[in-house]
């Protein structure tokens, strides 16, 4: 619907507005350890084509190269389809630099210290991809802003976004920022100890909750059940933490194996049994495997849109989705955050608020 006009002040009425969510697109890209997902993504969160396909190999290299490859085939059906690609975002099982496009540390793809984005950026110049903004962060994370970014009813500030995969992994919204730590390491909570001196982990660590909920756990005899156990352990420990509003737990462990997430409901009900207080409310994702890439789309708008700091007056209800921003308050100044964009052939990295 457009926006009111204004009914009295000086000058000319105002024009009313509105955000074609049809028309301009978002891609998101999901690097998973055996896949990678594309999708295309309207501005108002459905998801207008999909496109999942193995892993070429796990070498950054080679990873670069087929994201650059499957982005550019999806550009190309948009442009068929008369649709305008405004942005890109790429997650990955790791923990990242955003402000550097530095992969610090991904265990499960064997990457430490990977200057991922500058990668990517020569492997898109190299297809020919045209001129495009694009965001590089962990999966958990662009789990947690598409299931923010999207929503369609009341706010779900605090929201905390539960990825179990072959890690195990937590994205943050907190305050209608995307919570991700000094270094990019918030959320990591796959990597917590359980037990101490307990199985050896993926990151050289032992007794981390990846051991006891990952993927590979669950393949054991009587892995669903304490994995369900420990994973009601983790959500208990995040929820006195953050106090979240929604705690959404998806990934493909949960569509392989459905019970896990009944058994950690149960597990964090008995807990707040015990003390006497309510549990938090936990859901499954809404866009189920395409969670991670469907998130990773709302980056690029999520950037775009929040302002470099940000006061009541400034931004007004806390909680407010990026579309719903931009047809209540106009134009407004950008994150304080890196994009990449190729452009004229080269790759150029700005600063938040550049055009």
């Amino acid at each position: 619907a457009s926006a009111p006009v204004a009914a009295d002040g000086m000058g000319r009425p105002s024009t009313p507005l509105h955000v074609d969510t049809e028309v301009r697109v978002l891609m998101g890209v999901e690097v998973g350890v055996q896949q990678m997902r594309v999708v295309s993504v309207s501005l108002g969160g459905a998801v207008r084509a999909a496109v999942q396909e193995p892993l070429d190999g796990c070498q950054p290299t080679q990873v670069g190269a087929q994201v650059a490859r499957l982005v550019k085939q999806a550009w190309q059906a948009m442009a068929r389809d008369r649709q305008l690609l405004c942005g890109v975002g790429v997650c990955l099982p790791g923990a990242i630099d955003e402000a550097s496009g530095l992969v610090r540390l991904a265990p499960n793809l064997g990457w430490r210290d990977v200057g991922f984005m500058a990668l990517l950026t020569r492997a898109l110049l190299a297809c020919g991809v045209p001129q495009v903004d694009f965001h590089l962060l962990n999966d958990s994370d662009a789990a947690a802003l598409g299931e923010y970014e999207f929503v369609t009813g009341e706010s779900e500030d605090p929201l905390l976004f539960v990825n179990c995969d072959v890690g195990v992994g937590a994205g943050i919204v907190l305050n209608d920022r995307l919570f991700t730590g000094s270094r990019g390491m918030a959320g990591e909570i796959g990597h917590t100890i359980m037990q101490v001196g307990g199985p050896l982990c993926s990151c050289g660590r032992r007794g981390c909750a990846e051991t006891f909920i990952g993927a590979r756990a669950l393949e054991r005899p009587g892995g669903l059940e304490h994995a369900g156990a420990t994973l009601g352990v983790l959500i208990q420990n995040l929820d006195v933490m953050f106090n979240p509003r929604v705690v959404v737990v998806g990934g493909p462990s949960c569509s392989a194996h459905p019970g896990l997430l009944d058994y950690a409901v149960r597990t964090v009900q008995a807990y707040a049994d015990a003390a006497g207080v309510p549990a938090p409310v936990i859901r499954g994702a809404r866009y189920g495997l395409l969670a991670a890439a469907v998130g990773a789309a709302a980056a690029a708008l999520h950037r775009h849109l929040r302002p470099m700091q940000m006061d009541a007056a400034q931004h007004g209800p806390s909680g407010t989705s990026a579309v719903a921003a931009v047809a209540q308050a106009g134009p407004r100044r950008r994150h304080h955050a890196r994009a990449t964009r190729v452009q004229d052939g080269e790759a150029v990295t700005l600063e938040a608020g550049e055009p």
